[in-house]
């Protein structure tokens, strides 16, 4: 079988202080990307993401453009160190899909990111304006957690992988499901330490301004296939791509479902994941056991991922 290797691109609540402190120090690609962004932003995101304090780099309108910044600065040293790098496919979890569109080529570096600080401003002042929640149901049925959420009248927001579904929506509706999640067939249900409810209805305000945010946005064919989040397919149009990066917002992350598209459609053989935490590739081996991956967050696990790609 010929070797063909998707991109995966962390998303919110990976981050970590310190990300990219050290790659800066050993690599000018990366030290230059997170420059450019603190002249953009007008903030020194860079102080931020390497020394904290954690309570302001978890901020939504931080930590979004920490991830993009940082996992596009993983990816240019991997192509400074392996010049032969190249990929079949992108995706990105959340905020992750725009970084995925970015290393595509859909949109330059400096567009993507001001994009990303329209939308991090827009939902953290979504969750300002609602008492929004999220929660984890572990162990269930997808259909049952469908029905779990319907009874709770709340959103399905996360199909992150086989036996991991989470929902949103106001407090104290997810409170009501967190409750009757047993009762649905679920293992447990575990409420998320998130600052609102993220891809629900309770973001229709931060909808809109993305949505009038990517109007503006040049858009570009992507070099290579972008799955999306709500559909789980990947989008070439730049209509389709404006659409289905605002409809992200308020809709579900189909994640299982893209992994699986990557797999059985773009016959996807390995992952590389750039973002700290291994969340992602923690997703990829739930959803298809054994698949190959490896994460790049920082120099030690850059190298295990030059061995990796290299076949030693």
């Amino acid at each position: 079988m010929q070797k063909k290797t998707a991109v995966l691109f962390s998303g919110q609540g990976a981050q970590v202080v310190g990300m990219g402190k050290d790659l800066c120090a050993a690599y000018p690609a990366a030290a230059r990307l997170f420059e450019q962004a603190d002249n953009i932003l007008g903030y020194s995101l860079s102080n931020i993401a390497f020394e904290g304090p954690i309570e302001e780099l978890t901020q939504t309108s931080v930590c979004q453009p920490a991830l993009y910044v940082h996992g596009l600065a993983c990816l240019a040293v991997l192509r400074e160190r392996l010049p032969s790098f190249t990929f079949d496919a992108a995706a990105g979890l959340s905020l992750g899909e725009f970084t995925a569109h970015a290393a595509a080529g859909t949109f330059g570096f400096e567009a993507g990111l001001r994009l990303v600080d329209k939308r991090a401003k827009a939902m953290q002042w979504a969750c300002e304006k609602t008492q929004g929640a999220m929660a984890a149901i572990i162990g269930g049925d997808e259909s049952r957690v469908r029905d779990l959420a319907a009874a709770a009248d709340v959103d399905v927001a996360n199909l992150n992988s086989p036996g991991q579904i989470v929902l949103s929506g106001d407090s104290a509706r997810i409170a009501l499901a967190v409750s009757l999640a047993k009762d649905f067939g679920a293992r447990k249900a575990i409420q998320l330490p998130v600052a609102g409810a993220f891809h629900s209805r309770l973001m229709e305000s931060a909808y809109i301004e993305v949505q009038a945010a990517l109007e503006t946005t040049p858009i570009q064919v992507p070099t290579v296939p972008v799955v999306c989040n709500v559909d789980a397919m990947s989008v070439t149009d730049a209509a389709t791509i404006r659409r289905s990066l605002a409809d992200q917002v308020t809709g579900s992350v189909c994640w299982s479902q893209s992994v699986d598209y990557l797999l059985d459609h773009l016959h996807i053989t390995d992952f590389v994941e750039f973002g700290p935490g291994g969340v992602l590739a923690g997703f990829v081996g739930r959803i298809r056991k054994g698949t190959p991956i490896v994460s790049i967050a920082d120099c030690a696990s850059l190298e295990d991922a030059i061995n990796f790609l290299a076949g030693t």
